[in-house]
């Protein structure tokens, strides 16, 4: 500070204000008063490093993409950014991987966005498994689908060819 050297408090050494402010009869040039960041004055918040005071908004939940997206309401940009990073409940049999619908045109997946929806669909004791909807993707067989709260009040379902489009989509967003 202009030449002389700060002591561990924030003044320089032989400040009176300094002094002043350590012995409780108010702030010197080195310590923060009221309204100073960190300073825990009059109406403040303790905040930890590098947190904002107003935290982000969290994104919509697979569920609430669901509607969005089934309602018009979301394009399908936002709707894949959101399902490649939800989490995706999917029924299992005994034997691992994916349980097949095959009364379809194509075959489809059953998958669901929410515990709810699943027990819904299967039952409360039902077996699951719970992935990433970019696993899903990496994950799903060549040639299926999948449908998505099968017997919820937004149902959708992707046949392959979307499901080869999504696929796609991810990879741009993932590697340009």
């Amino acid at each position: 500070m202009y030449g002389y050297e700060q002591s561990a408090n924030g003044g320089y050494p032989g400040d009176p204000y300094q002094q002043a402010g350590q012995q409780g009869m108010g702030g010197g040039y080195g310590q923060q008063g009221y309204g100073a960041q960190g300073g825990g004055g009059y109406g403040e918040q303790p905040q930890a490093a590098g947190q904002s005071l107003y935290p982000e908004p969290s994104p919509p939940s697979l569920a609430d993409a669901v509607r969005a997206f089934t309602t018009g309401s979301m394009p399908v940009e936002d709707f894949q950014a959101i399902f490649i990073t939800s989490k995706v409940h999917c029924p299992r049999g005994d034997r691992p991987g994916f349980l097949a619908l095959h009364n379809t045109p194509t075959p489809v997946i059953p998958m669901f966005s929410s515990l709810k929806e699943l027990r819904r669909y299967a039952g409360k004791d039902s077996k699951h498994f719970t992935v990433s909807g970019a696993e899903v993707l990496d994950l799903l067989p060549t040639g299926y689908g999948f449908a998505l709260d099968m017997e919820g009040e937004h149902r959708m379902v992707f046949d392959a060819k979307a499901v080869e489009q999504m696929v796609d989509f991810t990879m741009r967003r993932m590697y340009g």
